[in-house]
């Protein structure tokens, strides 16, 4: 098993490999990396959405009069629209391109920001917000399958950077809204972060572009038919399935099922980590920094691991993330049992570090298994799936809580990260992909 080459690395033409970077710098007229720098620009950009509300969220309902817990159905909205926005999205770009869609999203996602800062009323609030949603859905996709595109060879690593600046873009922001954290200056605020929002956002539109799509000669290495050819990358090898065809295999749905475990574990974690362990007592000193040090251990993981399933096998590298998420979950609660505030944040950084890479383990693996023609549109679908992660780590949990308390809860995340872990052992290539011979399943592109 060999690793992945950096790029334009001579070891491309080795053993009948394929020169990836010289091909799309030859269409691109520049590094194909451009294409990745701008897709993290945009992703870090409209971050604020999902990352920056709790700390916004006090300031608008004292300006506007409405009680706080009337605005959590702003978020509840923010999740709904932007998972399942993505699906349409998905499938214009995989057909006419990203730059329109983009510009589109520019709009959607700065407009909404920006008329935060004028909004008089709760309905507004849900409006804006839901259509500021709907920019960050059509962002999330186009990048994350802009890596797919344009780097079949390191899927793995050009996806961890996309959603890490997803991850860890709020970082520079939240020190500017916490510094101005008032009703007289949060207009401000939103109109300039919005303002922002929009400029980098546009400028992504004018970059991002598509490869054609022979710019990768799928028969290199291979038989007549494009099948095998061990240059190619698995998204290359194989058959390209149209969404309708990948809803018909049990591949499909297994992932759908691994995804929302996943997801529900992952955001399990993130919404309720301060009052888990106010629950044990622990200091808040420690509460706090389990929060601080969460989204940063997240960001960090998708690179880490991104690389390592373009270099390792795929399969062997996502199951063992996932397991490993599921034990430290269990592992937080015998942390805080025993009061070991230490012990405690270092677990929930674990537990992060292997759960948080699920947003670039699925687009990655299915890719390899039904193409990157489609990859947008079909990932649109597979990401739907955070819907039931949300409603686990909101509704559900908060049932189980009062039901049964915390413990139980923690532990029940675990078991569904260990689940899914173990599912992955079933997963293989469908059944007429092109990819179930011996040489040509391997699930790492190279």
């Amino acid at each position: 098993m060999g690793e992945a080459n950096d790029e334009g690395s001579p070891a491309d033409d080795e053993a009948g490999g394929i020169d990836y970077a010289g091909r799309a710098a030859d269409i691109l007229g520049f590094s194909r990396w451009w294409q990745i720098a701008a897709a993290a620009g945009m992703m870090a950009a409209v971050s604020p959405y999902q990352y920056v509300w709790s700390s916004i969220s006090p300031e608008l309902a004292e300006g506007l009069d409405i009680a706080l817990p009337a605005l959590g159905a702003v978020f509840s909205f923010y999740v709904v629209f932007q998972s399942l926005s993505q699906f349409p999205a998905g499938k214009w770009r995989d057909s006419r391109g990203p730059g329109a869609l983009t510009f589109l999203a520019a709009v959607l996602a700065g407009g909404g920001y920006i008329g935060l800062a004028y909004a008089t009323s709760l309905w507004q609030l849900y409006l804006l917000y839901s259509l500021g949603a709907v920019g960050v859905g059509i962002v999330y996709t186009v990048a994350v399958n802009t890596a797919v595109k344009w780097f079949p060879d390191r899927t793995g690593l050009t996806t961890g950077v996309g959603t890490m600046a997803f991850a860890a873009g709020s970082a520079l922001v939240v020190p500017y809204v916490q510094a101005n954290a008032t009703v007289s200056a949060y207009s401000d605020v939103l109109r300039n972060i919005g303002i922002g929002i929009l400029i980098v956002t546009l400028v992504g539109s004018f970059l991002l572009r598509d490869p054609p799509k022979d710019w990768l000669d799928r028969k290199s290495g291979g038989d007549d038919d494009g099948n095998g050819g061990d240059g190619l990358a698995a998204s290359i090898r194989g058959r390209n399935y149209s969404t309708r065809e990948m809803l018909s295999t049990w591949q499909f749905w297994l992932l759908f099922a691994m995804f929302i475990a996943m997801a529900s574990a992952d955001l399990l974690v993130i919404a309720n980590v301060v009052q888990f362990a106010e629950n044990f007592g622990l200091a808040a000193l420690i509460a706090t920094l389990s929060a601080t040090l969460l989204p940063i251990s997240a960001g960090v993981s998708r690179l880490i691991l991104g690389e390592a399933i373009d270099r390792f096998d795929r399969k062997r590298v996502m199951a063992g993330s996932f397991l490993l998420a599921g034990l430290f979950r269990i592992g937080l609660v015998g942390a805080g049992e025993a009061g070991n505030g230490a012990v405690f944040v270092a677990f929930v950084l674990g537990a992060m570090f292997f759960s948080s890479p699920l947003y670039v383990f699925f687009p990655s693996l299915l890719a390899d298994y039904y193409g990157a023609a489609n990859s947008s549109g079909n990932y649109a679908v597979l990401y739907t799936a955070k819907v039931g992660g949300g409603v686990f780590s909101g509704v559900v949990a908060g049932y189980l809580v009062a039901t049964m308390g915390w413990n139980p809860t923690f532990i029940l995340g675990g078991v569904l990260a260990v689940a899914a872990g173990l599912a992955t052992f079933v997963l293989r290539p469908p059944s007429g992909s092109g990819l179930e011979s011996p040489e040509a399943s391997r699930e790492r592109p190279n």
